[in-house]
């Protein structure tokens, strides 16, 4: 999910980047109201680079040019993307530009911190300047300082840019982002530092479990473009720990649950290599703590998983992948006993169903035909759980003999292998 300017630097405020006084426009009527002195900027709010060269950036020096300009920025496409919301925002005598950056390198497994000392619209010589440091160790003040050094930056600058570093890596960690950028970082003419641009990415999966992301008031246009179950599972984003992937296989008679995008990953690799195609998969994170609150809050989150898998009539197995701690392994086992307890419940046939009198009457007219009222009556298989826990035999599950009774039917396995799970899972969706 690539954060907008006006987004990323709500995030810098919080952690103390300066940033200037600025307001938001989503109605070109709404400038007439603006609340920041002129002279301002007014800066299109779009994903692509390149707003100012292409017209999307303006000064302006009082209200009549400002309702032009934004008219104009509105009805202005940049790369097929028109603005939803327009930044106004101070204006800001510079001295000189930088440039910072972190960014999640996939080929190191390691965040990298990226300098330069010629910052703003010139990427050639932003490029031909550009330093970098890798964090391969546990970040501290001394790769910040270094990298304010490589860029050739002395006195009391080195300090302040560095500070600014220890600030973004900080976001960079702590919202799980895979980059963060400062473009063009502003030096005054008295040595003060000021965020004139800035742009994030976090990670797609990680949105579920940042909070912050709800206040954030994400355009349309960046939903469509982000994984669109994010949107789709809890309006509470401090609540939602699940997701699904968007791996889907309409034939598909196996549907997993799993804790990480790794264990989803391999598992699916497994099924694969047995010639069983999944048809469906969910990430249940585990971003709760041990108490009985949040483990209740856990298995409410798996039955919801449940519920919806229901839609799906062509899955006839479930696995479960989830390398967690016995509590809530035991948690788990107990929302599937539930679970599997209450579908029995429902497949029972009820007195008060109008089949049985629609069959009296068929029987006394003599038309009643057994198979038919038997298909009629006739509701779905419940699919098959086929569960891989962590020290399954040490559950201490309250109800042990509903266990072993579900494990007798065959409607549940229980393994800490995963090979035997994948077996299993495979030998049933087959027969």
């Amino acid at each position: 999910m690539e954060l907008l300017e006006y987004q990323a630097k709500e995030l810098f405020r919080m952690v103390g980047i300066p940033i200037l006084p600025s307001q938001t426009i989503k109605d070109s009527r709404k400038i007439k109201q603006l609340q920041i002195p002129y002279p301002v900027v007014l800066k299109s709010q779009v994903r692509s680079g390149g707003r100012g060269k292409a017209g999307g950036v303006r000064f302006v020096a009082n209200t009549i040019d400002a309702i032009a300009a934004t008219r104009s920025i509105f009805n202005l496409s940049i790369l097929g993307e028109y603005p939803e919301v327009i930044l106004a925002e101070a204006h800001y005598n510079t001295e000189r530009e930088l440039f910072l950056a972190i960014v999640l390198d996939y080929d190191l497994q390691c965040p990298v911190l990226l300098g330069s000392a010629f910052g703003g619209m010139n990427v050639n010589s932003l490029l031909g300047n550009l330093q970098q440091v890798v964090v391969n160790t546990d970040f501290s003040l001394f790769f910040a300082r270094r990298l304010a050094a490589n860029m050739g930056l002395s006195g009391k600058l080195i300090c302040s840019v560095s500070e600014i570093i220890a600030k973004m890596y900080c976001l960079f960690q702590e919202k799980d982002l895979e980059l963060i950028e400062i473009n063009p970082l502003g030096v005054n003419t008295k040595g003060e530092l000021m965020a004139l641009d800035g742009k994030i990415t976090i990670n797609d999966h990680a949105l579920g479990r940042q909070p912050i992301v709800e206040t954030l008031s994400f355009s349309e246009q960046q939903k469509k473009s982000s994984h669109h179950s994010i949107w789709k599972t809890n309006k509470d984003f401090s609540q939602v720990s699940w997701r699904w992937l968007d791996w889907h296989h309409k034939t598909g008679g196996i549907a997993m649950i799993c804790s990480s995008f790794d264990s989803a990953l391999l598992t699916w690799d497994l099924l694969k290599q047995k010639k069983a195609t999944p048809a469906r998969s969910a990430i249940l994170e585990n971003s709760l703590t041990a108490e009985a609150n949040n483990l209740q809050l856990y298995g409410e989150q798996l039955l919801d998983i449940l519920t919806e898998l229901e839609s799906c009539p062509e899955i006839k197995v479930i696995i479960l992948n989830i390398w967690e701690t016995e509590a809530v392994s035991r948690e788990i086992m107990q929302t599937i006993m539930d679970y599997c307890q209450a579908a029995e419940e429902s497949a029972l046939p009820s007195p008060e169903e109008p089949i049985l009198v629609n069959s009296n009457i068929a029987r006394r007219e003599g038309q009643f035909n057994y198979s038919q009222s038997a298909k009629s009556n006739e509701k779905p298989d419940k699919p098959h759980f086929i569960l891989r826990l962590l020290n399954k035999d040490n559950l201490d599950i309250q109800r042990e003999d509903d266990v072993n009774d579900l494990s007798t039917s065959g409607k549940i396995y229980l393994s800490s292998n995963l090979e035997e799970v994948i077996n299993q899972a495979v030998l049933r969706v087959k027969t």
